[in-house]
C-alpha cells in the first residue's frame, strides 16, 4: 500500500471512531450496565441481591437435615431465614448443598455467603474464613445401644478391640475419633443421618457425637443411650462459617446472634425441633 493510501485508511479510522464514541455515550438508561456491588463486599451484593446464600449439609439432626423432596429442615434453616430478614426485609434464603469434607473449599470458592447447620469452630476454620459468636455450646458424647448400657461406662471402654466406632466424614466427629480411639475399629459411614439407626441395629457399637444430636437420636429411638451426657469429653462452640475479611457481614451477623440469644428467640428454635 502506497503512503498515500494509508493516509486515507487512518483517516477513516479516526472519522469512524469519531461518531462511534458518541453514539455509545449516549446510549439509553435502560442500555446501561447496572451498577453493581463492589465485588469484596457480600453485605452489599446480599441487599443489592435480595439473596442469602446459605451452605447446609443437610445431614445433622436438627441443625439441617434435607427431607426426601428435597426440602431441608432444622434450626439453623428457620435461623438462616430470619437472618436474611434481619440483613433486610427483601431478602430471600438460597440453600447451596454442601458436606463436612468440602464446606471450607466451598465456601472459598464462593459458592454460598455463609455456612450455617451446626458448625463447630475449630482451629482450621477459624485460619480459613471468619467465625461468629457461639450461639450453642455443647460436646462430644457417645450414643450407644442401650442393651450395652452395662458394657460401656468409660471413653477406655469404648476404645477396645472388638468395638466398632461409625463415624461421618470431614467433620470434628471424624477429629475427635482420630485424636481419640486406637483399638477400636473405626468405620466412615458417609451418610451422617444413618449412624443411629446403624447403632441401634447392631451395625455398630457407638456413634460419638455432639450431645444435641445424640439426645436426639436417643428420644426417637428407644434402643438407644447417651453415654457422658451431663459430663461431655470435649467444649464444642456452634457458630457460623464466613469468608474471611467480611467485617460488615460478619459484624451483622454477631449482632444478630446476641439479639437472637436475649430475646430468646434461639430458646424457641431448641424447644419446636428437640
Amino acid at each position: 500500500m502506497s503512503l498515500a493510501l494509508r493516509r486515507i485508511a487512518a483517516a477513516l479510522v479516526f472519522a469512524l471512531a469519531a461518531v462511534a464514541l458518541p453514539a455509545l455515550r449516549t446510549l439509553p438508561a435502560c442500555a446501561q450496565p447496572a451498577a453493581v456491588a463492589p465485588a469484596g463486599d457480600a453485605l452489599a451484593r446480599i441487599r443489592q441481591t435480595g439473596v442469602l446464600r446459605v451452605g447446609l449439609t443437610g445431614d445433622y439432626d436438627p441443625f439441617s437435615v434435607v427431607d426426601g423432596t428435597g426440602a431441608f429442615h432444622g434450626v439453623d434453616v428457620d435461623a438462616a431465614t430470619m437472618l436474611a430478614s434481619a440483613i433486610a426485609p427483601n431478602v430471600k434464603v438460597q440453600i447451596v448443598k454442601t458436606s463436612w469434607p468440602t464446606m471450607s473449599e466451598d465456601l472459598l470458592a464462593g459458592k454460598f455467603d455463609l455456612a450455617m447447620g451446626g458448625v463447630s469452630r475449630n482451629k482450621s476454620r477459624a485460619e480459613s474464613g471468619e467465625l461468629s459468636h457461639t450461639y450453642l455450646v455443647d460436646g462430644k458424647v457417645a450414643l450407644i445401644r442401650v442393651a450395652d448400657k452395662a458394657r460401656f461406662h468409660t471413653l477406655a471402654d469404648l476404645d477396645r478391640e472388638g468395638v466398632t466406632v461409625l463415624v461421618n466424614p470431614g467433620g470434628t466427629n471424624q477429629q475427635f475419633v482420630a485424636a481419640t480411639i486406637a483399638n477400636a475399629k473405626v468405620v466412615v459411614v458417609p451418610d451422617n443421618r444413618a449412624i443411629p439407626t446403624m447403632v441401634a441395629d447392631g451395625r455398630g457399637d457407638v456413634m460419638f457425637t455432639d450431645g444435641v444430636e445424640a439426645k436426639l437420636a436417643a428420644k426417637r429411638d428407644p434402643r438407644l443411650l447417651v453415654l457422658a451426657a451431663d459430663q461431655p469429653w470435649t467444649r464444642v462452640e456452634k457458630v457460623y462459617y464466613l469468608p474471611k475479611g467480611q467485617t460488615a457481614f460478619l459484624d451483622l451477623v454477631n449482632a444478630w446472634v446476641d439479639k437472637m440469644q436475649t430475646s430468646g428467640e434461639y430458646a424457641k428454635l431448641w424447644a419446636k425441633y428437640l
